[in-house]
């Protein structure tokens, strides 16, 4: 009788290491249709790069990939979204990393969590810059020389940005503080109002992505004085990083990045990144950021991201709690 149970045992065993390759390829199956999607209305960048991803993405995960907007409250919707889909690899979200890493810092009521969504991989990449206009002597070339300029005109130096809690408001935030140099912010309902009045010397300057300041560099009336991240943008060149002009602590770029819903199994998520990865090689795909200031970048593994991700977040929450500022406030 031992020798029966034993080899029942045995071929139990054997039955078992046979089938988890299987459960393990079954996980690694996508359904036939994957949704991306984006928490902003269509035409922005997010939803324009999203449906290039989506065009590679076909054919290599899934066989039809569609981009579905859900737009409003500032990106909040397109998150609760993923988060409340199934996490069989159907599902993903394109979002910059502000819903993400900041948001959990200035919205005391946020509807979701850091854990309520699973990182795949980076997408793209941007340093955010800092701009003045004509109401700015044409002196002015560099930051120090902004900031002397702002302290003896203070009823001048405002800063606009894409919108209050945006991470171009923090960072111009953070030179406020690190400066001492008390600055005025001016929050627009995105980018495009507040670079026009920039250009028409309504305002002083702006902090915004990159992209923002590319297309009005050459006419000179605008200038590009500081870009965050730890090395210059190969898009701008001529422009010193924030940290070289003394300023260590603004050399944060923001990403957009794609995640799954919470609890989505790790083989998907692996086979996920591989495909985003390939996608992001295009040459069309990487063509497509250049006039925006966006360098396409994939993350070498989900693990790999979810550091980045863990990482931000935590560097985040002292920023804000240094600058004071609320979604309330």
């Amino acid at each position: 009788m031992s020798t029966r149970r034993q080899t029942l045992k045995t071929l139990a065993a054997a039955g078992a290491s046979l089938a988890l390759p299987l459960a393990v390829r079954a996980q690694a199956t996508t359904p036939d249709t994957l949704r991306i999607i984006v928490g902003f209305p269509p035409g922005g960048t997010t939803d324009a790069f999203g449906r290039r991803l989506a065009e590679k993405l076909r054919g290599n995960y899934a066989a039809n990939v569609i981009v579905e907007n859900k737009p409003g409250a500032g990106g909040q919707i397109g998150v609760t979204t993923l988060r409340d889909s199934p996490a069989d690899g159907s599902t993903m979200l394109l979002t910059p990393a502000s819903m993400i890493i900041i948001y959990p810092h200035t919205y005391p009521k946020l509807p979701y969590k850091l854990d309520d969504v699973t990182p795949i991989s980076t997408a793209l990449y941007t340093p955010h810059g800092f701009g003045v206009g004509p109401l700015v002597p044409a002196a002015v070339k560099n930051l120090k020389d902004y900031l002397e300029w702002a302290k003896v005109n203070p009823t001048l130096a405002n800063y606009g940005t894409p919108g209050a809690g945006s991470m171009p408001h923090l960072v111009a935030a953070l030179l406020e503080k690190a400066s001492g140099v008390a600055m005025k912010q001016i929050p627009y309902r995105g980018s495009g109002p507040g670079i026009q009045e920039l250009l028409g010397g309504q305002i002083a300057s702006f902090s915004s992505p990159l992209g923002d300041y590319l297309p009005h560099i050459s006419s000179g009336r605008l200038r590009l004085l500081a870009v965050t991240g730890t090395q210059r943008s190969r898009f701008a060149p001529d422009v010193a990083t924030y940290v070289e002009q003394g300023f260590g602590e603004l050399n944060m770029r923001e990403w957009y990045g794609l995640f799954m819903p919470p609890r989505t199994p790790a083989a998907v998520a692996q086979r996920a990144n591989a495909a985003v990865r390939t996608a992001l090689a295009h040459k069309d795909v990487i063509d497509f950021g250049a006039p925006l200031g966006l360098e396409a970048v994939g993350s070498p593994s989900p693990e790999d991201f979810a550091r980045t991700v863990k990482a931000d977040a935590d560097l985040w929450g002292p920023f804000v709690r240094r600058i004071g500022f609320t979604a309330e406030s």
